[in-house]
């Protein structure tokens, strides 16, 4: 899978609060451009397998067009039908990107899509999505990385 170059857009962050013991604060360098699941990958907790998986999810997802959007579409009219040489419509082609995506969440499960779908198509950090779901800290990269590699198996990633 071609992996795209981000341009790094990099912010200090810290906490709310006064920071450590000593009244320090402590600050973490963090790109903005940087998905959640390249964050795990570019650290380790997740291997290429499940990145790649999971990559391949939000680009079904994106295809898909599930995402909110406006009611007025305003991209350009293209009447050779895309040119992607598929021999498919757009609409088909979204079509296609949707079973896909619905087929792969189904293979993850009912209680490992939640924080998948978060994660991996909602761009949410682990760490918010362990919070909105109500899970303890730290639970969260266990069962995304079950989910990542029943994603994998779905689409046939080796």
């Amino acid at each position: 899978m071609k992996k795209e170059l981000v341009e790094r857009e990099l912010t200090e962050v810290g906490p709310k609060r006064a920071g450590s013991a000593t009244g320090k604060r402590r600050t973490v360098t963090v790109n903005l451009g940087e998905s959640p699941l390249t964050w795990l990958h570019a650290r380790g907790h997740l291997d290429d397998r499940q990145f790649d998986a999971g990559e391949r999810l939000r680009a079904d997802y994106e295809r898909a067009q599930l995402s909110p959007s406006v009611t007025m579409r305003w991209d350009p009219v293209r009447l050779d039908g895309g040119g992607a040489g598929d021999g498919l419509t757009p609409s088909e082609r979204q079509l296609a990107a949707k079973a896909r995506f619905d087929g792969a969440m189904a293979e993850a499960g009912a209680g490992l899509k939640d924080i998948l779908w978060r994660v991996a198509c909602g761009c949410e950090a682990l760490s918010e999505a362990e919070k909105v779901l109500g899970w303890p800290a730290r639970s969260g990269k266990l069962v995304l990385k079950l989910a990542l590699d029943r994603v994998a198996d779905f689409y046939r990633i080796r």
